[in-house]
């Protein structure tokens, strides 16, 4: 009996050793678990888009392949908080708050409306836009060589685009007349017409103007020119692009050629474009926004950027249909599709 007694105090110790040695191994990691774990940062981009059309959803997924490309991959360490106003300036205003509010990394912004509504919400977040004509003119920089603030991008106009493209109207398809349609409202808009009609004075030709306030408007402006023009010619403008296949019907019955600014409306039925692919332009912006998000670089350490490949793209399907008869001459100056 006494030999049980001794014992009992000897097995109770060592049952509560155990006990206490099978805690810590359910606990939380030691320290030397602890230095063999590794974390990777995570990132928040919020996105700000104006309207949905072809050229800016192509600028928004190059931004995304351009992260993706530089180790930023949605779903893995980046999550993007994407937001459209359809062209409804109240809507892009209260995406601006609302972004600015989450306090997101990075904020891009596809289009010069929503560029303008981000900044003036926040003068911290680093926002990167694109398609955005005249960034100094819409007080979103004070110069494109120095944008010295939060802010910085791509733009979606090409200092030889335009020239090009109303030298190809005059010389090569003897066009004086020529019909611009687009959105007073919009100053991305404003800027480039008034940038056209200084080139036409220049080439002689005459500016035939209607102007639209939405897309439900495009179709009867677009007829409103017919009789008075021998080509359209449509700027980057939003609330026009965004409904560019009512332009082509009217061109089409009309037999009048429509020349664009951007190269996404010849798949949508557009004669011919000096321009470039959005896609690029976006993906130019994405390069731009992982080097400040991987490398604490500013916007300010970044120029804003042209577009860097422009050609002139003939749509050979829009041409028979517009009543254009392709040249052999343009064989060596333009790039065709069907």
């Amino acid at each position: 009996m006494k030999k049980k007694q001794l014992l009992l105090p000897f097995v109770m110790a060592t049952t509560v050793l155990l006990a206490a040695c099978g805690s810590n191994a359910t606990s939380e990691p030691t320290e030397d678990d602890n230095s063999n774990s590794t974390t990777e940062e995570t990132y928040a981009i919020g996105m700000s888009q104006i309207v949905e059309h072809a050229s800016l959803d192509d600028a928004r997924t190059g931004f995304q392949d351009a992260l993706a490309d530089n180790g930023l991959v949605e779903g893995k360490n980046v999550t993007y908080d994407y937001q459209n106003a359809q062209n409804d300036p109240s809507t892009n205003t209260t995406i601006a708050q609302n972004l600015v509010s989450a306090s997101p990394d990075l904020i891009f912004a596809n289009s010069t409306p929503s560029a303008q509504a981000l900044l003036s919400a926040t003068s911290e977040i680093p926002i990167i836009f694109t398609s955005v004509t005249d960034p100094v003119g819409s007080q979103l920089v004070p110069s494109l060589d120095e944008p010295d603030a939060n802010i910085t991008g791509t733009m979606d106009a090409h200092p030889d685009a335009i020239p090009n493209t109303l030298s190809f109207i005059k010389d090569e398809l003897g066009g004086t007349n020529i019909g611009l349609l687009y959105n007073a409202g919009e100053q991305n808009s404003v800027a480039q017409v008034n940038n056209v009609e200084t080139i036409m004075e220049e080439l002689g030709l005459t500016a035939v103007k209607a102007t639209v306030s939405s897309s439900a408007d495009v179709k009867q402006a677009a007829e409103s020119l017919v009789g008075q023009i021998d080509a359209f010619y449509i700027v980057t403008d939003n609330t026009v692009v965004s409904a560019i296949e009512t332009v082509v019907d009217v061109a089409n019955t009309a037999d009048i050629p429509l020349l664009t600014a951007e190269l996404d409306s010849i798949g949508r039925g557009a004669f011919a474009a000096y321009g470039f692919n959005y896609y690029d332009i976006g993906y130019e912006a994405g390069q731009i926004a992982a080097e400040i998000l991987l490398e604490g670089k500013q916007p300010s350490d970044f120029p804003v950027q042209y577009p860097q490949n422009l050609k002139l793209v003939i749509n050979k399907t829009a041409a028979e249909e517009m009543g254009v008869e392709l040249k052999d001459s343009w064989d060596d100056i333009a790039e065709y599709v069907e």
